[in-house]
């Protein structure tokens, strides 16, 4: 089968996250080798105040990985991942393989999370398992696919 590589954007409980970081950043790096996967990159992204709760929640600590898996254990990654206590919600997107190289460079030089950007590659750079682009955004920044009209 066709081995991928994947983005996994981890919400994770803060307050195990704070009693055990490693424990608990380690534990996504041990579900994805249990799925017969590669960490390519792992880090923390941020930790911040959620928008709504989530199961009480109303902290969360964003985790980022890029790891390679083949398509056909996906299933198992995304059910261990609803297994895992410390692990609130996740998602995992497909990358283009055009962009593998400056995605695990970027995530492994440490930076700050991405700004959002409205160029043309921009917000389409990863791709969901169904195959379909993620957004495709305008010049003008809104995701409707019709011109506004305004110049």
């Amino acid at each position: 089968m066709a081995t991928n590589v994947y983005e996994g954007m981890f919400l994770l409980d803060s307050n195990r996250y704070a009693r055990d970081p490693g424990g608990v950043s380690n534990e996504i790096n041990q579900i994805v080798q249990k799925c017969g996967g590669e960490i390519l990159v792992s880090r923390l992204w941020a930790e911040q105040r959620l928008a709504y709760p989530i199961d009480g929640h109303r902290k969360g600590t964003y985790w980022l990985t890029y790891f390679k898996l083949e398509s056909t254990n996906q299933p198992q990654l995304l059910r261990a991942c609803q297994l895992a206590e410390s692990i609130l919600r996740n998602l995992v997107l497909k990358v283009d393989d055009r962009l593998v190289d400056a995605l695990v460079q970027h995530a492994a030089s440490g930076s700050g999370p991405r700004q959002a950007t409205t160029t043309a590659g921009g917000p389409a750079t990863a791709v969901a398992e169904g195959g379909d682009d993620a957004a495709d955004v305008d010049s003008d920044g809104d995701d409707s696919g019709e011109d506004s009209g305004e110049e």
